[in-house]
């Protein structure tokens, strides 16, 4: 018998091995039925029903994750990302390696904005939070390509993250682009710019903390100024007291220049958290 090896035979796995590839090309993951697609990733309900029942602002979507977004989500998943279950405190200092200041972005898509806010100004971190996986990954994925290493990846509500696992006065901003409009009357109660939102919200920011909204959806900027023009927590950054101009340090997205092209109108509300004191002489 000869002793050379064929090129097919030096590839079939020895039994219970699994099949080599050759370096560099990515092979789909395959698991047994049942088995959750990342068993250190994201949950679909992290929270679970320890917490009461409410109208959601959110709608989680489902999409297809790509290999390179899965990637990212089982590499960097454990180290840069966190369900929000609402069962600790998070030491923020501890968790971003830091004590630099933390703004929260509630909903941040694809995370394209999110990665580039990050990546111009590398002296605040970002806790992203958001309920959709690809976006997730896709972040994490952003992140990693740059080498960031001042944004984290929570999943789940931020309600219960507000509430629950983050200390009073431990933000130095919010921020809340394009959040889900919710047009139809009968769904405004699941809009998340909200006298109940403010409230919360306000305990977590510290003072003279900002918190910035956008959105392309007039009727809904209306309420948003309404609102927090109302909220004795709250004082607009703008002496006229209207809507704000798009700020330099937010990047315009596609989804935004398509909106722009038709013809949509973008505005940004920038409320600053007063200190107490000033909040009494508001009253």
């Amino acid at each position: 018998m000869s002793d050379t090896v064929n090129a097919s035979e030096a590839l079939r796995p020895a039994p219970g091995q699994d099949a080599p590839h050759p370096p560099g090309v990515s092979v789909p993951h395959t698991r047994p039925k049942g088995e959750p697609r990342f068993p250190d990733g994201p949950k679909a309900d992290p929270a679970g029903s320890h917490f009461e029942r409410r109208i959601r602002s959110f709608q989680p979507r489902r999409s297809r994750v790509t290999t390179g977004q899965a990637d990212a989500l089982r590499r960097l998943w454990p180290a840069w990302g966190f369900d929000i279950d609402g069962g600790r405190r998070l030491d923020l200092a501890e968790f971003f390696g830091n004590d630099h200041p933390v703004v929260l972005e509630i909903g941040f898509g694809m995370g394209e904005a999110t990665a580039r806010m990050a990546a111009a100004d590398p002296a605040t971190n970002i806790l992203a939070v958001d309920v959709h996986t690809p976006g997730q990954g896709n972040l994490l994925n952003l992140a990693d390509q740059s080498g960031l290493t001042n944004v984290r990846v929570g999943n789940g509500d931020a309600i219960i993250l507000l509430r629950e696992m983050l200390a009073p006065g431990s933000l130095g901003g919010l921020r809340v682009y394009f959040p889900d409009p919710w047009p139809k009357k009968r769904h405004h109660k699941r809009r998340l710019i909200q006298p109940e939102f403010l409230d919360l919200a306000a305990t977590r920011l510290a003072p003279g903390a900002v918190l910035h909204c956008a959105t392309d959806w007039e009727p809904y900027a209306e309420q948003m100024l309404e609102v927090l023009t109302a909220h004795p927590c709250f004082e607009n950054t703008r002496p006229d007291g209207g809507f704000a101009p798009r700020p330099a340090f937010r990047p315009l997205t596609r989804f935004e220049a398509q909106g722009l092209e038709k013809g949509h109108v973008v505005n940004d509300v920038l409320f600053r958290r007063v200190p107490q004191d000033e909040q009494a002489d508001r009253a």
